[in-house]
């Protein structure tokens, strides 16, 4: 059977919190805590990160650290496309949510002639570019690097020329040019965003499904819809950051907000999502356990991973059964 192999990527820089480079070691302690094998079933590759680099000063205000995170984004990018091109599949744990950009990369330089479909289950659009960004993190920047947006129409800011130089390096990651279009792309949740990003997805028409409509459907119907949407992709990447839960569950990450899923709503859209044979990854990112201090953001977050994983493993079975 094809095998799911885990990418650890311990690397924070893209936050404005500190404590999501300790994510995937949370995910361990819930594991250790629930009695489960999981860390044990599963071959790991740990990503190099350069998280000594926060004890520096920061010389880009617009896309913090965007040089060592450049560094570490080549890094996540060649070890998702080889583990794809090992005919293996990447489940990427990892700190903040600016490593998407390489998971995408990544996957595009595996299948550089096929059609990638992206479902974002987020609190957050993560939309925003240097020339936009109200906060200089870019874990506000990794769906705009991968769509190869600027949004300079609606832009606050006026990066300095190392900025763009790095920028432009990220969003040229892996195959040159844009990864993905807006037509591909749907938003799960997306509640909390700025004035330009709403600009840009109205622009766009990129899907959200918000609460209410998740709600009313349920999250089979709303899984059947993205694949809809998604029809003419040929492969499909699932990036979950822990805040798409509402703050009541999800203490224990960078930027909580509240009106999101719960924790059985978050499971049953995972595993409807990964039952699908076009899935080639699923990341999970944002888990800060410095801001919890039961550890039970981390606890929530590894039950849905759970749960993804099991889905993901009875579709390798099947595809193996029906290609034999």
């Amino acid at each position: 059977m094809k095998r799911i192999k885990l990418l650890e990527v311990r690397s924070e820089l893209g936050a404005g919190t500190r404590g999501a480079g300790m994510g995937p070691d949370a995910l361990r302690v819930a594991c250790l805590n629930k009695g489960s094998d999981y860390f044990r079933r599963f071959n790991a590759v740990v990503v190099p990160d350069q998280n000594h680099v926060l004890f520096e000063k920061n010389h880009f205000p617009h896309a913090k650290y965007v040089d060592s995170i450049y560094s570490v984004q080549k890094g996540i990018a060649s070890a998702v496309e080889q583990t794809l091109r090992f005919g293996e599949f990447p489940l990427v744990l990892a700190g903040d949510h600016s490593s998407a950009n390489a998971t995408i990369a990544g996957i595009k330089a595996a299948y550089p002639h096929k059609t990638l479909g992206v479902v974002w289950i987020d609190a957050h659009a993560d939309i925003h570019s240097p020339y936009t960004t109200p906060s200089g993190n870019v874990h506000g920047m990794p769906l705009a690097a991968a769509l190869g947006l600027d949004n300079r129409q609606h832009q606050r800011n006026e990066p300095d020329p190392e900025t763009t130089f790095f920028w432009q390096r990220l969003q040229n990651l892996g195959e040159p040019g844009p990864k993905l279009t807006a037509e591909h792309l749907v938003y799960v949740v997306v509640r909390d965003t700025e004035d330009e990003e709403n600009a840009i997805i109205e622009a766009l028409g990129i899907k959200n499904f918000r609460l209410p409509e998740f709600r009313a459907k349920g999250p089979r119907q709303v899984a059947r819809e993205i694949y809809e949407q998604l029809r003419f992709c040929d492969l499909v990447y699932i990036s979950f950051d822990v805040d798409s839960l509402d703050s009541r569950f999800s203490k224990g990450t960078g930027t909580p907000v509240e009106l999101g899923l719960d924790v059985p709503e978050a499971m049953a859209l995972c595993r409807a999502l990964l039952e699908n044979d076009r899935v080639v990854c699923f990341e999970m990112v944002e888990i800060n356990p410095t801001l919890d201090s039961e550890n039970t953001m981390a606890k929530n977050a590894f039950d849905i991973l759970e749960v993804a994983t099991e889905a993901i493993e009875q579709r390798l079975r099947l595809d193996e059964v029906v290609s034999r």
